[in-house]
């Protein structure tokens, strides 16, 4: 999860740099939210005790 909010947001910043604000702010949006989800996850694993699968 926290992987796919990375790739968002090198979109955003390289959509940033060539001025296309729109995709920019779409991009910058959904990374935060897969940001967000992806800690809410990563704590609620670590209260739970769950360990991921290696």
């Amino acid at each position: 999860m926290l992987q796919w909010a990375l790739i968002f947001l090198i979109i955003a910043i390289v959509a940033g740099v060539l001025g296309l604000s729109g995709i920019a702010g779409v991009a910058t949006n959904i990374a935060w939210i897969l940001f967000v989800v992806g800690l809410v996850l990563a704590l609620v694993f670590l209260v739970s005790g769950h360990r991921p699968r290696v």
